[in-house]
């Protein structure tokens, strides 16, 4: 089990990261847009710059959903290898089997 304020920290950021994403977005397409004004551009570069730094969406960590384990994560199932391999052999992932050779 990983620890709860890890998973807490993670789970703050991933809120943050929600709230602003609409934000986020409308900015960066002011960035990226080669035809508008260099100052119109600059000064969305710095609203961007002033926003939380938790509400980048890269800074979320993905994590188990049981364990809150960082590493070893399936995103389609959002699980760790261990957790995935403990449900997996308990028969609660429906059409996984294991395998044998």
């Amino acid at each position: 089990m990983a620890k709860t304020s890890s998973v807490k920290k993670n789970q703050k950021r991933q809120k943050l990261a929600d709230r602003f994403a609409a934000k986020r977005a409308r900015l960066k397409t002011i960035i990226m847009d080669r035809d508008g004004s260099p100052e119109d551009r600059f000064v969305a570069q710095l609203k961007l710059a002033a926003l939380p730094r938790n509400s980048a969406q890269v800074r979320v960590r993905n994590r188990c959903e049981l364990s809150g384990r960082p590493r070893a994560y399936y995103r389609k199932f959002k699980l760790s290898r261990i957790a995935l391999r403990e449900l997996a052999s308990a028969g609660q992932i429906p059409g996984m089997v294991k395998s044998s050779w």
